[in-house]
């Protein structure tokens, strides 16, 4: 199982960007997984971002809430994490899970940069 991450780059405070992750390989339905993003910037821990369950529960974390959405297509294997108004201290690698009650599979992970 490969999942992978793609849409990340350079953008100005305030501007947008759209994450997606794609999952690929013999996972078995994909509707059935749950689905994270985490960051992790330079001598931070990991956080974990925003979430969406496999019943289409979506949580996030505070500092996110208003300014990202998350979203799974189901017939695409993909999630997406639409960002905007993007702030300096949004600047981090961000990985998605996709998770089960017995499997786990992480993305490579990519860059946002948040800098003018």
């Amino acid at each position: 199982v490969q999942l992978v991450e793609s849409g990340g780059g350079l953008v100005q405070p305030g501007g947008s960007l759209r994450l997606s992750c794609a999952a690929s390989g013999t996972i078995g339905s994909f509707s059935t997984y749950h689905m994270t993003w985490y960051r992790q910037a330079p001598g931070n821990q990991r956080e974990l971002v925003a979430s969406v369950t496999a019943g289409g529960t979506i949580s996030y974390v505070d500092s996110v809430k208003g300014r990202f959405t998350i979203s799974r297509d189901n017939a695409k294997n993909t999630v997406y994490l639409q960002m905007n108004s993007l702030r300096s201290e949004d600047t981090a690698v961000y990985s998605c899970r996709l998770f089960s009650a017995t499997r786990a599979y992480w993305g490579q992970g990519t860059q946002v940069t948040v800098s003018s």
